[in-house]
């Protein structure tokens, strides 16, 4: 097992990693579960619902850059504490909120925060272990979305067993704010990493001054952070299309209860953990565009099994699984690959930049969605949106490079990769 050659401090990091990225989904999660609720009680639309999906995620494209940023220069750390309090709070608040207009707002505030936890999270991470084992530190940590999922699906099961859904839904905002304080005091205990100190002395003992944030965005970089958006925004496409929805579709179209659709998307969140761990050792064994390729194309014939053949019962139930890997497994390399294309002074800011602007485009699929159900099926809407994301993914890999076992030492500040 890798994790026995990591240190102490290295397993530190890896753990309050993940118990925030745990957090981040399952505060991102519950929403998900709760738009049926929501469609009934306030009489929302479908495309309402999806615009408050979106505007969560559009923020956290912002948040997520910003919280880049600002890693760079104030520290790995000091940020990532900030994202998780910021996010838990607004979670907490929509718990609050009476009308569709006042959760689109509590929930794009969230958003902020959401994106950053994950922007700085992964850095961290990639940072502090060694690089032949950065895909799979990353994509263990990763894999921690799927428990938070879990956790929300079992919140769900269990609030709404407890209490009517007028109440129900406002208790599973009320829990995301519950893990902060542990989560806050665990990473106390985690140290900046190494190669970010040095970075900053050097900068800070130099004439010259450190590269502007905006150098992404100027060559020999701008190519790089163009097709690295691309690939993050097909890889969350997909899986925000998927998982947006898929709570409704079983309940709208598959007519599944509150606990039939609970144990459903438990199978699915199951596929998921397995396919972050598998997907993060493949990455370091085969290599970062192989994989992303591989998943893709998989990830495409697992979703149109699931919603266009006519099966029920168990095996709906087994093609949950491999929805669930393939969709969520094909990110677990990305955090590493996205660090390993940026030099060490424009690390966050490119990383942050590029995931969640991928996030942003991403964001668009679950109001695609809910706009194209008005005139066609959920299902057709799903399949088609899905496909069109994972396209995006394979020409984007295809066109950027290879980084496996690439040395954050090599990478020297303003070299293009």
């Amino acid at each position: 097992m890798w994790l026995r050659h990591t240190t102490g401090r290295e397993r530190r990091c890896l753990v309050a990693a993940f118990a925030g990225y745990g957090l981040d989904g399952f505060d991102y999660m519950i929403y998900t579960f709760l738009i049926p609720t929501l469609l009934g009680l306030w009489a929302m639309s479908k495309a309402q619902a999806g615009l408050i999906a979106t505007g969560a995620l559009l923020c956290s494209a912002i948040g997520g850059w910003a919280a880049g940023v600002l890693a760079d220069r104030y520290g790995r750390v000091r940020i990532l504490q900030l994202t998780v309090l910021w996010f838990a709070l607004f979670t907490f608040l929509s718990g609050f909120t009476t009308s569709y207009s006042q959760l689109l707002l509590t929930r794009s505030l969230q958003g902020l925060g959401f994106g950053g936890e994950w922007s700085v999270g992964s850095v961290l991470v990639a940072e502090t272990i060694a690089a032949r084992y950065r895909g799979r530190a990353v994509g263990l940590v990763q894999s921690s979305w799927a428990v938070g999922w879990a956790l929300a699906a079992l919140a769900y099961w269990g609030i709404y067993a407890l209490a009517p859904a007028e109440w129900a839904w406002r208790i599973l905002f009320w829990l995301g704010l519950l893990p902060v304080l542990p989560v806050l005091s665990l990473r106390r205990l985690v140290n900046e990493p190494a190669v970010y100190v040095a970075g900053r002395r050097v900068t800070q003992s130099s004439a010259d001054a450190a590269p502007h944030f905006l150098a992404i965005f100027a060559r020999p970089l701008l190519f790089t952070t163009v097709l690295a958006s691309l690939l993050c925004g097909g890889m969350l496409g997909a899986y925000y299309a998927v998982t947006t929805w898929l709570p409704t579709y079983l309940s709208t179209q598959r007519h599944l209860s509150v606990a039939g659709t609970a144990g459903y998307l438990l199978i699915l969140i199951s596929g998921s953990f397995a396919g972050y761990l598998s997907n993060a050792w493949a990455c370091d064994r085969l290599g970062r565009r192989l994989c992303f390729c591989s998943f893709a194309v998989c990830g495409i014939f697992a979703i149109f099994a699931y919603t266009h053949l006519a099966v029920g019962g168990a095996a709906l139930l087994a093609l949950g699984f491999p929805v669930g890997f393939f969709t969520s497994g094909i990110m677990a390399g990305c955090g590493a690959y996205l660090a390993e294309l940026y030099p060490n002074a424009l690390r966050g800011s490119g990383q942050g930049f590029s995931y969640n602007a991928g996030r942003a485009l991403g964001a668009l699929c679950p109001a695609l969605i809910g706009q194209w159900s008005r005139h066609g099926t959920l299902t057709e809407a799903i399949g088609v949106v899905t496909v069109g994301a994972y396209l995006v993914v394979i020409l984007a890999a295809w066109a950027l490079p290879e980084t496996r076992g690439r040395s954050f030492a090599a990478l020297q500040e303003g070299v293009g990769v």
